[in-house]
């Protein structure tokens, strides 16, 4: 595992760049399906521009104006909160202090924040400048909806993280009434669907606000949105965030943490060697006076060994076993039992390997991509695309939950996770839109 770039190039290169440690794997990786969205919403765009199904609006802007005050004082700050704070890492941190709660301290480097703030302020002076005129025109240019791309990718980033951090509380909500501040702060913790569901009702706001046919908007972002959601589910199986599945029962770990396949009742004596992390969530470790101490190592405890989540399912031959059993060592989440020998920061490592989740929805992801992008020129009828990328999404989400270790609500008798019950609404969604859609073209042709 790779929890933050300092291991990755630790095993990769073999150097010790201790500034690394503040880049977060996952996070590298979200902004990669970020941008990845961007590249392929923007290709789809063009294409129905080209087949006039989306079209240009016209906006006046004022050429030639100098930098304003504002301006200087809004790039100066950004400047001094990024110098303050990137600069505090790599040279003012203080030794064994985490880089993601450095960065949410008051703690930082003041040169370097008056540094970048002078420089982004001088910059924007400079570039207004160059383009002054002597009297600023008012003028009138096109403004295509690709142009739009990295306005709707900001929107999707800014209200895709509120809503997945909001939906996160309100599933693990008694954690959050214990640290409201930790949990809204926090690095890890957050929900896929909640980022969904507000980023689109933001996009959606912006796009019919710049005169942008919404209906053809959501079909150029199907596609996106798989690609963008496969590429995120990299950075959770590289870190090893939490958002892993149930036990394997068909397997356990040797002492020296190695996934080995379980014979008969060896599962079972697994379960009661580590009963203190399943009931308590606690390990035994050995303290530096030599005595026996617990520690706190996750927030998953069970009310008893038998209600431990698992199912059974051996590996093909053909295929690597930790494709169906992994234990996430070094995962970022620190959760597990220390790996022997390790000293690092993350040495930990699942007692017993679980179902690898994030790997396979980076699988089927890119499947439902290469085929909805090979369909999207064939479906004609506005709305169907987007349609059944929420049918897929939906099935795609509800089938990795039967696997996937989550907060479950009862209903009725049923005991549904939030996702079982989102992707069940979006998959019902996906056919009344298909439905609505294709009747409403009927009556036009």
């Amino acid at each position: 595992m790779y929890p933050n770039l300092y291991y990755l190039f630790k095993d990769w290169f073999g150097v010790n760049w201790e500034q690394l440690k503040f880049l977060n794997t996952f996070g590298l990786m979200v902004a990669l399906g970020f941008v990845t969205a961007a590249l392929v919403l923007n290709l789809e765009l063009q294409r129905r521009e080209k087949h006039g199904l989306l079209s240009p609006r016209e906006e006046f802007i004022t050429v030639g104006r100098p930098a304003s005050i504002l301006e200087l004082i809004i790039n100066a700050l950004v400047g001094f909160i990024f110098g303050y704070k990137i600069f505090g890492l790599f040279f003012s941190k203080p030794e064994g202090i985490n880089p993601q709660d450095y960065i949410f301290s008051g703690n930082g480097n003041m040169a370097g924040g008056l540094l970048l703030g002078l420089l982004l302020a001088g910059l924007k002076w400079w570039d207004k400048n160059k383009q002054k005129l002597k009297e600023p025109e008012r003028r009138t240019v096109r403004i295509w909806p690709h142009d739009r791309v990295g306005d709707i990718i900001i929107l999707g980033l800014i209200f895709g993280i509120i809503g997945a951090k909001l939906f996160d509380n309100l599933e693990n909500w008694s954690d959050f009434v214990k640290d409201p501040l930790g949990r809204l702060f926090s690095a890890s913790g957050l929900t896929f669907y909640g980022g969904l569901i507000l980023a689109a009702i933001a996009i959606c706001w912006y796009a019919s606000s710049k005169g942008i046919r919404v209906i053809h908007l959501v079909d150029s972002a199907a596609p996106a949105l798989l690609i963008a959601y496969a590429v995120g589910r990299i950075g959770c199986q590289v870190a090893g965030d939490g958002d892993w599945g149930v036990f394997n029962s068909a397997y356990i770990t040797d002492q020296n943490g190695k996934v080995i396949v379980a014979k008969a009742g060896d599962f079972e004596k697994a379960l009661a060697n580590n009963s203190t992390y399943f009931l308590n969530g606690n390990v035994i470790e050995k303290g530096k006076n030599g005595q026996d101490s617990l520690v706190n190592v996750t927030d998953r405890k069970y009310p008893s060994l038998d209600g431990v989540p698992h199912q059974s399912c051996k590996a093909p031959s053909f295929l690597p076993v930790w494709m169906f059993a992994y234990t996430y060592p070094q995962n970022v989440n620190k959760d597990g039992v220390r790996i022997p020998g390790c000293m690092e920061e993350h040495c930990r490592a699942l007692p017993l390997p679980v179902f690898p989740t994030p790997f396979y929805e980076t699988f089927f992801c890119t499947l439902l991509f290469i085929f909805m992008w090979s369909i999207r020129k064939r479906i004609t009828t506005p709305g169907v695309l987007f349609g059944i990328y929420l049918i897929m999404n939906g099935l795609e989400r509800f089938t990795v939950e039967l696997i996937r270790v989550n907060n479950t609500y009862s209903l009725f008798g049923f005991h549904p996770t939030q996702a079982e019950l989102i992707s069940s609404c979006l998959t019902i969604t996906g056919i009344i839109l298909i439905l609505i859609c294709k009747r409403q073209a009927a009556k036009i042709s």
